[in-house]
């Protein structure tokens, strides 16, 4: 192997599980080579049968690396392959640095309570090598294993996270979708203030400082007496149009039964109720009624504005503890399982309907026969058109798998993703790189999105006491 070694120059050593992660992690190194252990690709081509989206990936990196061998030699192997002579490769302004593929064997010395025979331990001594052999270059392991960070470094060898699919640094400069206006802004934003109503509603176009940091749909408020709620329906850096967000706390303005408990709540069910607005992401811990709020809201616009023709349920099917294995019946009877919290909140807005015993029954069957519950293995290459699309428990989905499902969106479909970013249980996903994080930061200035992170927990007081506590 003729590794060029530079000192400006990084050489990434590459864990299996970074590819299995992102396919397109090669070319996200810049100028800087790749090293890919011979362990490495032993390990991918026991994972690529399946169609699992692991699998996909994996596929996926064989046909890169495939593009990239056309034509090699054994010479053009040990010298290593420009990652830019793959003509679609990300983005072709880069200067992209080479590829090199162990093409020997490489040993060195670990501690005899690390055997070289485990692939993640033969990784390591690869590394070692490295890095006895090219001292003056800087080799860097790439994993997004913790444990195998955590043994890289107790070598003494440098081990980093893959944080190309980082959306932030830090989950906590997050968009939240409101912001709290000052006691004096309409004295710095009201000078040259325009008013009117339309059909009943109320809006402000103004000027001011705080406008360039507004985004289209968010939520301000007024932390006083004066109850002033607006959101933003147009920003354009100078000037913005607020409208008077519309009261769903009163039980005269219930949907289906249900009012708004707080002043996200509130929000939440303008955005939700909003036919303008295609997509809506609701953030919150457990309790504060994210799927109860667009369940509701679908049910208004389904059954009584008839805006929509069907409410498609779904979410990611990863068990809280053991798994319980197969599950017979169709598709709707093999996710009913998963759809508990759906079941939940059925029952109470059914008991909010003020109806009798017998009328809230033949009102359970006319919902259910409009509620369809799909499973994420089957929604590739399919088209919804005029439905309201709930994705529940968004936050264990991957960036990729959020792209899949938000482009089945055909004409006058909805779609609402509600998740809980301190509940991950997908392997290898955090706060900052899941999949409902990137939506939120990616759909912040689009008009037809908004976005509300509920705070306050309504389920009950144990269960409030729990969250805060526990």
């Amino acid at each position: 192997m003729n590794i060029q070694s530079s000192p400006k120059l990084k050489l990434f050593v590459l864990d299996t599980n970074v590819l299995m992660h992102d396919p397109a992690a090669i070319f996200r190194f810049q100028e800087h080579n790749i090293f890919i252990p011979m362990v490495v690709l032993e390990e991918l081509d026991h994972s690529k049968r399946g169609l699992s989206e692991v699998a996909r990936n994996v596929r996926q990196v064989s046909r890169f690396l495939d593009e990239l061998i056309q034509g090699a030699t054994s010479e053009s192997i040990e010298d290593g392959f420009p990652l830019s002579r793959i003509e679609h490769a990300p983005d072709s302004e880069i200067q992209f640095g080479r590829l090199y593929f162990q093409t020997r064997q490489l040993s060195s010395m670990l501690p005899d309570s690390m055997p070289g025979h485990i692939a993640d331990n033969s990784i390591l001594v690869i590394v070692l090598a490295l890095t006895q052999k090219y001292p003056d270059t800087n080799i860097v392991l790439v994993s997004k294993d913790i444990n195998m960070r955590i043994k890289a470094a107790a070598l003494g060898l440098h081990a980093e996270d893959y944080h190309n699919d980082q959306t932030l640094d830090d989950i906590d400069l997050l968009y939240r979708g409101s912001a709290i206006l000052e006691n004096d802004f309409w004295d710095v934003h009201g000078s040259k203030m325009e008013s009117w109503q339309d059909n009943g509603r109320t809006f402000y176009k103004l000027q001011g400082p705080l406008v360039s940091e507004w985004h289209p749909n968010q939520y301000l408020y007024m932390d006083n007496d004066s109850d002033f709620e607006a959101i933003v329906r147009s920003c354009d850096g100078k000037n913005a149009v607020l409208e008077l967000a519309h009261d769903y706390r009163t039980p005269h303005n219930n949907v289906w039964g249900i009012t708004a408990k707080n002043r996200e709540q509130n929000f939440a069910l303008n955005v939700l109720l909003d036919p303008e607005i295609d997509f809506v992401t609701l953030l919150g811990t457990a309790g504060t009624g994210k799927t109860l709020l667009a369940l509701a809201a679908g049910l208004e616009l389904t059954l009584e504005q008839k805006i929509y023709n069907e409410i498609i349920m779904t979410r990611e099917t990863i068990p809280v503890g053991e798994d319980i294995g197969f599950l017979p019946g169709t598709e709707e009877e093999k996710m009913a399982p998963w759809m508990g919290a759906l079941m939940d909140n059925l029952e109470l807005l059914g008991s909010r309907s003020g109806h009798n015993e017998w009328q809230q029954g033949a009102t359970s069957n006319l919902v259910m026969n409009r509620i369809k519950i799909r499973s994420l293995n089957f929604m590739r290459g399919r088209t919804f058109l005029s439905r309201y699309l709930i994705i529940d428990e968004a936050q264990n989905l991957t960036s990729k798998q959020m792209k899949t499902l938000i482009t089945r969106a055909g004409p006058g479909t909805k779609i609402i993703c509600i998740g809980n970013l301190g509940q991950i249980d997908t392997p290898y996903l955090t706060a900052t790189t899941s999949g409902l994080t990137y939506i939120v930061d990616r759909f912040k200035t689009w008009p037809h999105a908004a976005h509300i992170t509920l705070k306050q927990g309504e389920r009950s007081r144990l269960a409030d006491y729990a969250s805060e506590i526990l």
